[in-house]
């Protein structure tokens, strides 16, 4: 009974962060401050989610912040594969109910690596970075978001203050690096929009599992020698 709560809470706070994240990116028409708006939706979705699946599953809503956890010895290591199971169904569903809704515009739509809100690089990139670039910034910014997030295990950090601080942790993370490569930073979040965008979406997804997983064994390696 514990893990199917576990694994309902984290697929729907995943799911929340994609209708909030990609789906703001997505559904709302380009125009000057977009990144900022973004940034702040996944933030605030983050922050929802933490409050309100918080106290079930500690909302992780992210391999990436599972591994670093569990590596951490914040959780068993048995419960991973429930934790990514129900994040990439989360994500894939919230993927699928952001197309459904964009398919109702009067335009019509048509679901493409350019349009759907994908993480990549070279063509892919908002900006036209490397690939370089992206792998720095993927493995930098996720051990900057474990490591936060383990700072909020910390007996001394506020109580209360944990979705707060990740949420804003979260939203500056997609300030600085949307323009690099979408910010990914969370392997749920790109499987969720590159199964539905294909092409080469698709073909660059592997580097958004390698190296936010890569950036949260650092993140984890950096809060024991600071912290333990």
């Amino acid at each position: 009974m514990k893990h199917s709560r576990i694994m309902g809470a984290e697929a729907f706070g995943t799911f929340l962060l994609m209708m909030g994240g990609p789906g703001t990116a997505i559904l709302v028409p380009a125009f000057d401050g977009k990144v900022l708006m973004v940034s702040l939706a996944f933030g605030l979705s983050l922050l929802v989610a933490a409050y309100s699946v918080g106290p079930v599953s500690g909302c992780h809503i992210n391999p990436a912040v599972t591994i670093g956890l569990a590596i951490s010895k914040k959780i068993d290591k048995a419960l991973i594969p429930y934790y990514i199971v129900s994040q990439l169904v989360g994500a894939a569903l919230g993927g699928a109910a952001i197309l459904g809704i964009a398919k109702g515009i009067k335009t019509g739509f048509t679901v493409s690596p350019a349009n759907f809100a994908v993480n990549g690089y070279k063509a892919l990139s908002p900006n036209g970075y490397n690939y370089m670039s992206m792998m720095l910034v993927e493995i930098i910014l996720t051990a900057v978001l474990v490591y936060v997030v383990l700072a909020t295990t910390h007996p001394k950090f506020s109580q209360g203050f944990g979705g707060l601080t990740a949420g804003m942790t979260l939203a500056l993370i997609h300030m600085i690096s949307i323009p690099i490569d979408n910010t990914s930073v969370n392997p749920a979040r790109s499987f969720g929009v590159a199964i539905f965008a294909g092409g080469e979406a698709l073909n660059q997804l592997w580097a958004f599992f390698v190296f936010p997983i890569m950036g949260a064994v650092l993140g984890s390696i950096l809060y024991k020698a600071i912290n333990e």
